[in-house]
């Protein structure tokens, strides 16, 4: 008898742990492996942040908060929307959730019937298909490429939405692209979806303060579309919280209530001292964390420029994000030591066997002939990393 539902039967498993857990099992075993497969800041959480979670235990914020979260938080959470991108949201239209993963469930839950489309821009987050694919939705990649700076255009998106499209959903910064939508782009896409109000967009902006060139737009800026965007963000990549799990979703009236309900009978409120923790950390001005963002530039720029180096690789400075999304389609059809390389899954795992350095492949982000770096690691490491791979591939060349 099979006991497994044919929902969870459909999903598939993260390439990211997937990769990062195999190069776990191998420095378990002796091998001298560099993993950059995570999405995570090597940074510890500042220290007022997490003065502020010991000053909540000591306070006994020990019970649970509301479903949509502490209203001071809420209200640091609107502070902020209007302060660094000059959203009005009232703290009723947003919704405090465990990281900003279940905030696009809790969106796409209150939306997504059976067999409606939502529109994935590719590359996109490797969660995005198998989320849609959990509420029986039915995702439409919208493909791009290097060529293309790995960004859709409005006729492109205009030309995709059916009957049945209920969403699109990307993420601007990009993971894994390390890109970003330009005010004139996001205002062109802005206008296509204003004639579609049946679509909403669920803008993850989770990555909006590491951009290297400009302040980052949201699309809900646009008041043609203020009603059918929700946007998501959270602590965890601009704060390296990652691990304490808070989110958020910023929606119209009527979808924030939708959010509160799917919520409410899921998990409830958050974590309340990271709650607490995070209202100080929307009230710090960002400038206090600036220091994170640099590192990570400097990193940007030693990596580009040892990876421009790598023979086979095809690759963009990336723009903001910490990632490096190099095309590879130089080694795909070929056999290397042995592996066959039919997709940058099997370039990646050729990669984590041979150079000993962890990447994850592009096909779960919905670009098979790419793969992904994270630089969110030491300089150190960064070097050695590309040296690696250089000198592995230079055989092959």
């Amino acid at each position: 008898m099979d006991k497994l539902s044919d929902r969870v039967k459909r999903l598939g498993y993260s390439q990211t742990f997937v990769m990062s857990n195999k190069a776990r099992e191998m420095k378990a075993n002796g091998i001298d492996v560099i993993s950059l497969t995570l999405g995570e800041p090597d940074f510890d959480v500042p220290d007022n942040i997490k003065q502020a979670a010991f000053d909540a235990i000591n306070q006994n914020y020990s019970h649970y908060s509301p479903v949509p979260g502490f209203l001071e938080l809420r209200e640091a959470i609107a502070h902020k929307l209007k302060r660094d991108n000059n959203l009005e949201y009232k703290p009723t239209q947003i919704c405090v959730s465990n990281g900003a993963k279940q905030a696009i469930i809790n969106v796409l839950a209150s939306i997504i019937n059976d067999g409606d489309e939502v529109l994935l821009p590719a590359p996109y987050w490797v969660s995005y298909d198998e989320m849609v694919k959990m509420m029986g939705g039915t995702s439409v990649m919208l493909p791009t490429s290097y060529l293309t700076d790995f960004k859709v255009t409005a006729e492109q998106l205009e030309e995709a939405i059916t009957e049945k499209t209920k969403a699109v959903l990307f993420s601007s910064p990009c993971n894994p692209s390390g890109g970003y939508y330009t005010y004139d782009e996001l205002k062109s896409i802005a206008k296509v979806i204003a004639k579609y109000p049946q679509v909403t967009i669920i803008s993850d902006e989770i990555y909006e303060y590491i951009n290297y060139e400009t302040k980052t737009t949201s699309i809900a800026q646009f008041p043609e579309v203020y009603e059918q965007t929700a946007v998501i963000n959270g602590m965890s990549k601009a704060f390296a919280m990652t691990g304490w799990r808070i989110g958020y979703s910023a929606c119209p009236e009527w979808l924030a209530k939708a959010c509160e309900k799917v919520q409410g009978q899921m998990t409830s409120g958050a974590n309340t001292m990271a709650q607490r923790a995070s209202i100080t950390a929307l009230k710090t001005d960002p400038s206090e964390y600036r220091y994170m963002i640099d590192a990570f530039k400097e990193r940007r720029d030693l990596v580009y420029e040892l990876i421009k180096e790598i023979p086979g690789f095809k690759v963009l400075l990336p723009k903001a994000a910490f990632y490096f999304f190099p095309d590879i389609s130089h080694y795909i059809g070929k056999t290397l030591n042995g592996t066959e390389i039919n997709n940058s899954d099997d370039f990646a795992m050729f990669l984590l066997e041979n150079a000993h350095v962890g990447c994850v492949g592009g096909f779960s982000f919905g670009s098979p002939e790419c793969i992904r770096f994270s630089y969110a690691a030491s300089e150190e490491d960064l070097r050695e990393a590309m040296k690696r791979i250089k000198n592995l591939l230079e055989q092959f060349n």
